[in-house]
């Protein structure tokens, strides 16, 4: 390979890795929503996957059901994180030009 070649993927592979950086600060700001019971519980989560916040109508609050309220934050936060996850995976695709490149997000 010659010597110009090598420095020509170095300088790809920095620009690369700078866009990644410049993709997660990006993806920390965006921010996923989804709802579960009808939009009783709602989650919130940030493109790096963190909950941000949760909201609970109070009239699904019920002393004696209290594991249908657990239920429908547990499936409210699951599915933000899902929507959060491929959010992610769209982005990074489009960066890495679809290329499968395991360890990056």
């Amino acid at each position: 390979m010659a010597k110009g070649g090598m420095g020509n993927i170095m300088k790809q592979a920095q620009q690369m890795q700078r866009r990644m950086a410049e993709l997660q600060e990006e993806l920390e700001n965006k921010k996923v929503e989804a709802s579960a019971g009808g939009g009783m519980v709602t989650a919130v989560v940030s493109g790096k996957q963190q909950l941000l916040e949760l909201s609970i109508d109070p009239t699904v609050v019920d002393p004696d059901d209290v594991e249908m309220l657990q239920d429908l934050v547990t499936a409210a936060v699951n599915e933000a994180i899902k929507q959060s996850q491929k959010m992610s995976q769209d982005e990074m695709s489009k960066l890495t030009g679809g290329m499968n490149l395991p360890g990056l997000f």
